[in-house]
């Protein structure tokens, strides 16, 4: 049997491709940390399944990890 080989193109990955860094999910909400190779940014998304509400925060890079485990907190003080 006879072993066919075939050439795999890389994924198109513009610089605009945020990279997920780290990501969680309880009770239908979705919080995700995500960098921007183009800007690099941190910021976290928050997706509420249950109301449908989305939003996105900035996370600095000293802040990263805090506003990642208490988005809402934070969007409250915006």
């Amino acid at each position: 049997m006879a072993v066919s080989a075939r050439i795999v193109e890389p994924v198109d990955m513009t610089s605009s491709t945020p990279t997920e860094l780290h990501h969680r999910s309880a009770d239908g909400i979705e919080v995700s940390l995500l960098w921007s190779r183009e800007t690099n940014a941190l910021t976290v998304e928050v997706e509420d399944s249950r109301s449908g509400e989305i939003f996105e925060l900035p996370a600095p890079a000293d802040k990263a990890l805090d506003v990642f485990e208490h988005p809402f907190a934070y969007a409250a003080a915006a």
